[in-house]
């Protein structure tokens, strides 16, 4: 079984409902360590409309009944969810979407981490090069998921030769992806910037939803990329751990934001490094480079609520 916290009725919109009905879905990504609940529950305060877990690891996840426990928390309040994995067969990805299916909206494919580790074992980037895979894991995960609201989609990043990119989402369009979320760099790239032209060829090119992913980090932004291109939705991801109300208008973290993590947080039982990390990339605009090396060093939870009281009047509201 998956972690499945209790909590009372709670009715949300799905997924294709979200693109049908928006002019532009709001996206949480994927984050190794940080898309955890306590932060989903923390944007979701600031209309994002859409969330992922962080990337799971299919093979392990299916095997493993101490994997689900630790990759996998959820509660009833935690929709829509979309549960992305690293595959690198259809069986995995179609085991993987059969245990989370009760739990979730829809599963995601990496097809875009660039870690030597992950295209090492098949997973991440290096599927890009194989649309025919890619195809495979789409359909077998259909076929297993009887649930027509459920989505299957692919977050990938782009070739060098962006004719690749298309041939590769229209495959995946034929074999019934719901939705693709594009990266606009290739694998080998990190801080180049975004090329927008080609998520936009890629939008022109097929008749799904298509996400833009890569430096969005303010509403303005969001605007931006949506009028180049006319996508259906963004993603982001350092944007939104830097300011997890950066959909709902703020410039920076407001205070009121960081108050919201900390009570989540605390009541969650996150791990001491985890919840300081967060709040290292929340107070990085507010603080000066003074305050920064002060508090990116400190060593425990009472210091860090200690210092927040004292120089911002953020307290923990449990005590």
């Amino acid at each position: 079984m998956c972690r499945m916290i209790a909590g009372n009725d709670f009715t949300w919109i799905k997924p294709m409902e979200l693109f049908a009905d928006k002019k532009i879905v709001k996206i949480c990504a994927p984050m190794v360590r940080y898309s955890k609940l306590p932060f989903r529950t923390l944007v979701r305060k600031y209309d994002c409309d859409l969330a992922f877990t962080p990337m799971i690891v299919s093979n392990s996840f299916n095997n493993s009944v101490k994997a689900r426990d630790s990759e996998f928390t959820t509660c009833s309040t935690d929709r829509p969810l979309i549960v992305q994995f690293a595959a690198n067969n259809g069986n995995d990805l179609a085991n993987a979407a059969e245990i989370v299916a009760p739990y979730s909206d829809g599963v995601d494919l990496n097809c875009g981490c660039p870690q030597r580790w992950a295209m090492a074992e098949g997973y991440g980037a290096c599927l890009i090069k194989n649309p025919e895979l890619v195809r495979d894991m789409v359909s077998q995960t259909r076929a297993r998921v009887c649930n027509s609201d459920f989505t299957v989609s692919i977050k990938i990043r782009i070739h060098n030769d962006l004719r690749e990119t298309v041939d590769l989402c229209q495959k995946a369009e034929h074999a019934g992806v719901s939705w693709i979320a594009v990266h606009g760099r290739t694998k080998d790239q990190r801080a180049e910037p975004v090329n927008k032209e080609a998520i936009k060829t890629i939008k022109e090119s097929v008749r799904i939803p298509v996400v833009a992913n890569g430096d969005i980090k303010s509403l303005q932004d969001v605007e931006e990329i949506w009028d180049l291109t006319n996508v259906d939705g963004v993603m982001a991801a350092r944007g939104i751990l830097q300011n997890p109300a950066m959909y709902s208008g703020f410039e920076n973290t407001p205070l009121h934001c960081v108050q919201d993590w900390i009570d989540i947080a605390l009541s969650s039982g996150m791990t001491y490094p985890i919840f300081h990390q967060h709040l290292i990339y929340m107070m990085e605009r507010l603080f000066c480079r003074a305050e920064r090396r002060v508090f990116n060093v400190l060593a425990s939870t009472s210091a860090i609520l200690d210092y927040l009281e004292r120089h911002y009047g953020i307290s923990n509201k449990s005590c």
